[in-house]
């Protein structure tokens, strides 16, 4: 089943733990880093358009880009027309100019779930900034994987929905299976139930550094989640700062 389709209508809601205000914040510390404190910036696997809206809110020109239709759709609800959103794989996506700087953000990266994806994603990337742009992207660990979700099962009970979130590691190939089941309620005391499996990869740093250079880009630097510190064994989610070297 296509991943997003049918949790994409009660995505925010469960997600609403997710500290996207702070990862915007965390983000543009970088990006004035690399002195990017305007110009258009594309937000891969932009989802329902939470980071899109508030790195828009800060001042930058906003493309987002998601496979996902039902995703989109949400985003682009009550919008005023300041963000623009390209339904397209984020593998093979296509800009009609240059962007200063692209970010991926909630693990985006780890649903590509083959070596060769991640190359096509950072070589489109790298094709697509302009010269000396950066490439922020966040990453679950295998740690994170391995040792926190592993085989665990989430639940969770609400008025307006329900869920059922089974995790299922494999680490011989390092793949998370999300089994999810959720009850949407509709009305009165009528529930309808939704099932998606979604699949997420666990790739090491060593790697990431590789496929960054292969696609040639320059690696900069890999901080643990919401620091300035390099990654340790414990880390559950990274940074990692790519920067353009030439098309």
């Amino acid at each position: 089943m296509e991943a997003y389709t049918n949790f994409a209508q009660v995505y925010d809601l469960f997600m609403d733990h997710v500290p996207y205000e702070e990862w915007s914040v965390y983000i543009r510390t970088f990006l004035r880093e690399y002195g990017i404190e305007s110009g258009v910036l594309c937000d891969l696997g932009c989802g329902t358009g939470k980071m899109t809206r508030l790195l828009a809110d800060a001042g930058y020109d906003m493309i987002g880009i998601d496979i996902s239709q039902d995703m989109l759709a949400i985003a682009s609800e009550g919008g005023e027309g300041e963000i623009l959103y390209l339904c397209q794989d984020m593998c093979d996506f296509e800009l009609y100019g240059t962007t200063t700087a692209m970010v991926c953000v909630c693990d985006s990266m780890n649903y590509l779930l083959e070596e060769s994806e991640i190359l096509k994603t950072l070589r489109c990337v790298n094709r697509y900034l302009e010269p000396g742009g950066i490439f922020i992207f966040d990453l679950n660990t295998i740690y994170k994987y391995e040792r926190l979700l592993g085989d665990t099962t989430i639940c969770e009970n609400r008025k307006e929905s329900s869920f059922i979130w089974e995790n299922y590691y494999d680490k011989e190939e390092q793949i998370n299976e999300y089994d999810l089941t959720f009850f949407i309620r509709e009305r009165g005391n009528l529930y309808r139930k939704f099932e998606e499996i979604h699949y997420q990869r666990g790739y090491s740093l060593e790697k990431i550094r590789t496929l960054i250079e292969e696609a040639g880009m320059e690696f900069i630097a890999a901080y643990e989640a919401g620091t300035k510190e390099p990654p340790r064994e414990e880390s559950e989610r990274i940074y990692v700062i790519a920067r353009e070297k030439g098309k």
